[in-house]
């Protein structure tokens, strides 16, 4: 697990752990933006498609919201062992600046999974319900969806980058 297993001392298998805990919940975070993007590919979708994706969308949002939790709290945790907590350090660091680019791009992520769960798949599902063409709604939820993706290929990107670097707190 890269740095987490790096770690040394009597804080190192709670390190780990946040390491692991961390991996494992944007991997459910990224792999389920895989499964939309495969049920959005489809540019015209029939209503039982369209019911399925906003069924599927709502039920994800549970399991969503508490990958976030894990993320933010693991990743306190991982920042507290590699980065501290002195800014004037972590800003002056390439590890510093290459993290808060991420951070920065996990906040995009996060914008947009909120517009998908409170905005795009409640408006989703009221087309539905009305039975007017959801077409446009489906549209919203393809762009964001794909944006959310493409915005976590770059978060992966720069973890791979943050990899290679020796943290603020070994420096």
């Amino acid at each position: 697990m890269g740095h987490g297993a790096a770690t040394e001392g009597p804080g190192r298998l709670l390190h780990l752990a946040g390491d692991i805990l961390h991996s494992l919940a944007a991997a459910g975070w990224i792999g389920a933006l895989a499964v939309f993007c495969v049920l959005l590919v489809t540019p015209s979708q029939s209503a039982p498609e369209q019911k399925a994706l906003c069924a599927s969308l709502a039920q994800f949002s549970g399991v969503g919201t508490a990958l976030v939790i894990i993320i933010v709290g693991s990743g306190l945790i991982n920042s507290f062992f590699l980065v501290g907590w002195n800014p004037t350090s972590i800003a002056h660091s390439r590890y510093g600046q290459v993290l808060a680019a991420k951070l920065i791009l996990f906040a995009i992520m996060l914008a947009l999974a909120a517009a998908n769960r409170f905005r795009n798949t409640p408006s989703l599902a009221l087309a539905l319900d009305n039975r007017s063409s959801a077409a446009t709604e489906v549209a919203r939820l393809r762009k964001s969806i794909f944006s959310e993706t493409i915005t976590a290929f770059g978060v992966l990107a720069l973890v791979s980058w943050l990899g290679t670097l020796a943290p603020v707190t070994a420096q």
